[in-house]
């Protein structure tokens, strides 16, 4: 064989490998030549707990029209955390595929990404220049573990002071002004108390906590997880604490206080502050509901040494890591939780934007007047403990905080003890 030959077979032998590898490029033209290709379309579901307000539907229906390859459908789940929790653990732990798309209350992430339940969205959030400066950053925090980030914020929720505005001019800026205050005012305007707050032995004393020792500039654990909680300014926040719940302005059965208690009393007209989440202002400016209708302010939590802050309540949004849609998982995660999503969900929802340009948004704030009272506790929110065991901390933290409060041991006797029993469940848990 010549090599001319052998030059022409080569060249026939090219063009048939050339041809054969294009024939799955020209089945997927939908018809001629000039039309571009069909992409695959994808349906994914999104879980969430009940939806009463219909904000959630609104959101899929405004994505699904927004583009034509990636079909939401929505999953209603119990409107109960717990089982919604528990749900998701359950399918997760067996990788399975039936919820693409989660909410997500802030308590989950370290868990979640301990669990390998999450995705990381690092790499999306990189790859499509989401500006997380744009996002309350407390929120940030609280789905960033170990150095990664396990979701996005969606809606917000974040401790407030309430106060009479017929008995106080200006609202206490510190803890200590308070203190003074709640002592000095209590008894008039009808009241008989100066303070409520929730000190019941449940997970709102621990937001409670979380507050002082933040204002204090202390800490519970780090963002890796790790047991910090025994430090003067956490010590310095928790007395303040135990000082408010044993002085004689607060009721006297202020340990059994949990968000209810706190709200009756207040617009019933018995005390003169309260310390509860933005729920609360709706209900106690109705007339129907409320005796101080039309006399009620809010301002944020007041100051420790540190300044203000405020325990992070809310959701956020995670990707499950067996998800056989990541890509079209993060492109509703980004819509939802970007402008589009959180704008429909404040108007139509009435729940707190953790996306902060909305609150100079003017139909958002037409549509709730109230936000901008609110902005100030979202901005200084903290999370909760960052822990993979977050039910068992949560509960230590209870516990011996409950006994400083009854008189059963000091705060930093009940800060030891907190050290000591954190650290042996975070061995035994490993």
């Amino acid at each position: 064989m010549t090599n001319s030959t052998k030059a022409r077979r080569n060249v026939v032998n090219v063009f048939f490998l050339v041809a054969i590898l294009l024939v799955p490029a020209t089945l997927a033209w939908s018809a001629g030549a000039d039309e571009e290709p069909v992409e695959e379309k994808v349906t994914i579901t999104w879980a969430r707990g009940v939806d009463h307000t219909g904000a959630s539907q609104a959101i899929i229906d405004e994505f699904n029209a927004s583009q034509d390859r990636i079909t939401v459908e929505l999953l209603e789940l119990p409107a109960d955390e717990g089982a919604q929790h528990d749900a998701y653990v359950t399918s997760f732990s067996g990788e399975g595929t039936e919820y693409d798309v989660i909410n997500s209350n802030v308590i989950w992430p370290p868990e979640f990404a301990d669990a390998g339940f999450a995705l990381p969205v690092d790499r999306f959030v990189e790859r499509d220049n989401i500006n997380l400066d744009d996002y309350v950053e407390g929120y940030i925090d609280a789905y960033t573990f170990r150095g990664q980030m396990w979701g996005m914020p969606w809606y917000g929720n974040a401790g407030l002071l309430y106060y009479r505005t017929d008995i106080v001019d200006t609202p206490p800026s510190t803890w200590d002004e308070l203190i003074e205050m709640a002592g000095e005012y209590a008894g008039q305007g009808g009241t008989t108390y100066g303070y409520a707050f929730q000190a019941d032995q449940y997970e709102g004393l621990v937001c409670n906590a979380v507050e002082f020792i933040a204002s204090y500039g202390g800490e519970i654990m780090d963002g890796d997880g790790n047991v910090t909680v025994n430090n003067p300014a956490t010590i310095k926040g928790l007395e303040k604490l135990v000082e408010i719940a044993q002085a004689d302005f607060v009721p006297a059965d202020i340990v059994n206080f949990k968000e209810h208690e706190t709200l009756t009393s207040f617009i019933a007209g018995d005390v003169v502050f309260a310390r509860n989440w933005p729920y609360m202002w709706g209900i106690a400016q109705d007339e129907e509901e409320s005796d101080v209708a039309g006399k009620v302010g809010t301002a944020p939590l007041p100051a420790g040494d540190a300044g203000s802050a405020s325990a992070l309540g809310g959701w956020g949004i995670m990707i499950n890591r067996y998800s056989e849609h990541p890509e079209a998982a993060w492109e509703f995660v980004k819509f939802l939780t970007g402008e589009p999503g959180q704008r429909i969900h404040a108007i139509e929802g009435a729940q707190l934007p953790t996306y902060t340009p909305l609150y100079d948004d003017q139909e958002v704030m037409e549509e709730n007047p109230a936000f901008k009272m609110f902005e100030e506790g979202i901005r200084d929110a903290v999370p909760r403990p960052m822990s993979p065991i977050y039910p068992e901390i949560s509960d230590i933290i209870q516990i011996e905080l409950s006994r400083a409060i009854a008189g059963q041991q000091t705060v930093t006797e009940a800060v030891e003890t907190m050290e000591r029993r954190m650290n042996e469940a975070l061995r035994a848990a490993e």
